[in-house]
């Protein structure tokens, strides 16, 4: 067969338009619809029913928009990814159009599509922001973030190390200018210290700083102010206008000149740059562990599998090998790799890291596992029925990565309205310059230059960008004080809105560990007396509910026994010799199955609502263990406290229905599902939500994670898995449900302080900017310098700092 890039001699050269196929030519020209080149073509395959080009040179195309096509790389008109060559492999899910994750693992198997190389990065804000490299979102400015993180993706970690080091070189200069201009140290002669602070800021401004200049640029080429115009504005102004000074101060009239020097203010230019870079590095920190929860659900796959060939020969193979139907081989303590059927072995496979629930689960011939549990006892010979993006896993990452795509960070009232802010600053300092220039006292246009740099000195973001973040730092802080750690500001703002949460049962309202709560014997036998068995036969045993019979047969100083023979039975229980005595101790089951002689009365003193385990000795029934994960002390307060605040508390959990109704009457939840998966409990979410409900979801396994991620507030225990309080935009460090209300508190406090803060910024530039522009020159004869404008400037952030360092001492 013919290579794609082959030309066909035998046939005639033909151009056509990239974009308008149908628009073609017998020789070079441009399409009349769009302008571009036609490009050289041969027409084959017509009996297919459609037309391939085979390009006489390299064709270059982009992965979102394959209509767009050219002969050159470059960038896409629509989505300015970067083009790539049409014979290089790239794939995009078209039913979804998001990418697969990155994992060999989840890859399909054996499929025909093509894989894109690389990672996709998106805006969380503006999710058809879409490129092939991380940057900043050209509409609003925000950090481009992995659509699905990768786990071999370490971009974030590299541009936080950029930003820190940039910060960490304009620290030292920043500090020396500010030193000169403001305490004249070290003392050198004042003709000189301009130069000298020139040469101490122009590294920090046009390297340290030099991305946020770029960014400022591109905010306005694409015609989207945002926070970086403003920055760049406020930096731009302040260094322009003292080199300005320092190179040509005989520009400048003698009023704004002190003994004979204009006053130059690098050290404004080189403070917000050094500034903004830490809050760079401080959002990068945070943000270098964005998408850890995918990834580490993408890591709970072995990457290698034990294949067993059809010669019975076992061999070691790339999981991306395993196919349907293949045999492979698990071992006790490996992971499972594939979804699949067990053919022989038996085992106990601990799924808690997916369904959350701590005891494992016992698998025989014909039961079914998952791909990435673990493996706990026995080896076991599994069938593959799922392999790579088929598989529950898979599921769940995807699930996850989707509900992490679909939300947005609450919409800060200062990007709301700083596209107008920066549009009237702008209008003022240039109507500020030209009434000046037109109109004003000699000499005009001086008056005009310095009133209008005045006017873009006093409007600088320094106070607009300190509002929320140092609101939210000091509301950090309070939150942690009370056991509460917010992962973001948007988690913040959203926390106090809520009006429905979702909590899982296991570990969440409950401790997670199971107990024995009573021991209830048949007629003539004692409770001690089946303790002491049900422990004995069970002290080889490895199983959840067999530690937690021996805890509290060691509690109670019952004696144990040596059994002379054990024998596990998975699925069932155990079977043991203990003083001369065959004992069978397990389900329902397990007794019916050996024809234990049961006795009736058993089934009305066995408690409802907990989980039983059953003793017989020589055949007879001689009582039964009843166990139960207790609830927290603190749960029911709790409760109470979330009922009084408004919020209805509904309960989601993967245990039996018996368990979850003993639990939600005994804690009056407004409603509880049992027996869901984590897909469930994701469609109860979606379901609240679109009923208008703002959604929380506490939770602590990984079967939590999708409806972590996709709740608009997640809460996780800091008691439970990482993947959930990964997944989560809130964590309670204690695991304690009482913290959802002082998160509650730590909001409405924070949120206010945010508008405070943000008042006090825009009351100081609506007032600061008409004085600056010479407002009150009719009236006083005065103008705003430069450096009161710096001194204003400081003012408001200094008040915007100190309304924040208010709310440490709010009552929670």
């Amino acid at each position: 067969m013919d290579s794609p890039h082959e030309a066909v001699p035998s046939e005639p050269v033909i151009f056509a338009c990239p974009m308008h196929p149908e628009v073609t030519d017998n020789h070079a020209s441009t399409c009349p619809k769009c302008g571009m080149d036609l490009v050289a073509i041969s027409l084959i395959h017509a009996g297919h029913g459609h037309t391939s080009t085979h390009v006489g040179h390299e064709m270059f195309t982009c992965p979102m928009h394959p209509e767009i096509a050219q002969p050159t790389p470059g960038r896409c008109p629509i989505c300015g990814m970067n083009l790539v060559p049409v014979s290089e492999p790239h794939t995009m899910d078209a039913s979804s159009h998001a990418p697969t994750p990155h994992n060999s693992a989840f890859a399909p198997a054996n499929s025909r599509g093509s894989v894109l190389q690389g990672t996709l990065y998106t805006c969380p804000m503006h999710p058809e922001i879409i490129r092939d490299a991380p940057g900043r979102c050209p509409i609003c400015g925000m950090h481009l973030e992995p659509a699905t993180p990768d786990v071999n993706d370490d971009s974030a970690l590299r541009e936080y190390r950029d930003m820190r080091r940039r910060f960490w070189i304009s620290l030292p200069f920043s500090l020396l200018t500010l030193s000169l201009s403001m305490l004249h140290f070290p003392p050198i002669d004042e003709a000189i210290s301009p130069w000298v602070q020139f040469a101490l800021a122009t590294p920090v401004v046009l390297w340290c700083a030099g991305p946020f200049l770029v960014w400022a640029v591109q905010s306005v080429r694409h015609r989207s102010p945002n926070m970086w115009t403003l920055i760049g504005l406020g930096v731009s102004a302040a260094y322009l206008y003292s080199l300005v000074a320092t190179i040509a101060p005989g520009l400048f009239p003698e009023s704004l000149k002190m003994d004979g020097i204009v006053p130059v203010y690098f050290e404004a230019a080189a403070i917000i740059c050094t500034l903004t870079l830490l809050g760079q590095v401080l959002e990068l920190r945070a943000r270098a562990t964005t998408g850890e929860a995918i990834k580490a659900l993408l890591n709970l796959t072995p990457a290698t599998a034990h294949l067993i060939e059809s010669d019975g020969v076992e061999t070691d193979v790339d999981l991306g090998q395993i196919t349907v139907g293949d045999r492979v081989r698990i071992r006790p303590g490996e992971k499972v790799p594939v979804d699949g059927v067990v053919q022989s072995g038996q085992s106990s496979v601990d799924e808690s890291m997916l369904t959350g629930e701590p005891l494992p689960v016992d698998k025989v011939y014909g039961d079914t596992v998952i791909g990435g549990t673990v493996n706990t006892n026995g080896t076991l010979v599994v069938a593959a029925s799922n392999v790579g993006a088929d598989t529950v896993l898979a599921q769940v990452v995807d699930m996850v990565a989707r509900a992490q795509r679909s939300k947005a960070p609450l919409q800060r009232l200062a990007d709301k309205v700083a596209g107008v802010f920066v549009l009237a600053v702008i209008g003022i300092a240039i109507a500020t310059f030209l009434i000046w220039g037109l109109f004003g006292p000699e000499p005009r246009w001086t008056h005009g230059l310095v009133t209008a740099v005045a006017v873009l000195i006093i409007a600088c973001p320094c106070a607009l960008g300190l509002a929320t973040p140092m609101s939210v730092m000091v509301g950090s802080g309070l939150g942690a004080r009370h056991g509460v750690l917010f992962k973001d500001a948007a988690a913040m703002e959203k926390m106090r809105e809520i009006d429905t949460l979702v909590v899982d049962k296991t570990g969440t309202l409950t401790i997670g560990r199971p107990t024995v709560n009573s021991v209830v014997p048949t007629p003539g036998i004692t409770s001690a007396r089946v303790l002491q068995l049900a422990a004995s036969a069970n002290q080889s045993s490895e199983h959840p509910l067999a530690r937690a019979i021996l805890a509290a047969a060691r509690a109670s100083g019952t004696r144990i026994v040596e059994p002379t023979t054990f024998e596990a039975k998975p699925g069932y229980g155990v079977s043991a010799h203990v003083d001369g005595h065959a004992l069978l101790v397990g389900n329902r089951d397990l007794m019916t199955l050996n024809d234990v002689n049961w006795n009736p009365d058993i089934d009305q003193l066995a408690p409802d609502g907990q989980t039983i385990i059953y003793v017989s000795s020589d055949g007879e029934l001689i009582g039964c263990i009843a166990l139960v994960d207790p609830i927290k002390d603190t749960t029911i307060e709790a409760v109470q406290a979330l009922h009084r605040d408004g919020i209805a508390i509904v309960m989601a959990t993967g245990d039996t229905t018996g368990p979850a109704k003993r639990v939600a009457d005994t804690l009056g939840i407004d409603a509880f599902h049992a027996g869901v998966k984590p897909q469930d409990k994701l469609s109860i979410i979606e379901g609240l939500q679109q009923q208008g409900h703002l959604v929380a979801m506490a939770g602590d396994g990984i079967n939590d994670a999708p409806a972590l991620a996709q709740a608009n507030i997640g809460i996780a225990m800091g008691t439970g898995s990482d993947i959930a309080i990964d997944s989560a935009q809130i964590t309670l460090v204690k695991g304690d449900l009482r913290g959802i209300t002082s998160a509650r508190a730590v909001s409405r406090a924070t949120v206010g302080n945010m508008k405070q803060n943000l008042w006090f910024a825009f009351a100081y530039n609506a007032l600061g900017i008409p004085i600056a522009a010479g407002i009150l020159y009719p009236f006083t004869g005065l103008l705003l310098s430069p450096m009161i404008a710096a001194a204003a400037m400081s003012l408001s952030s200094v008040s915007v700092v100190m309304n924040a360092l208010r709310l440490r001492s709010a009552k929670i």
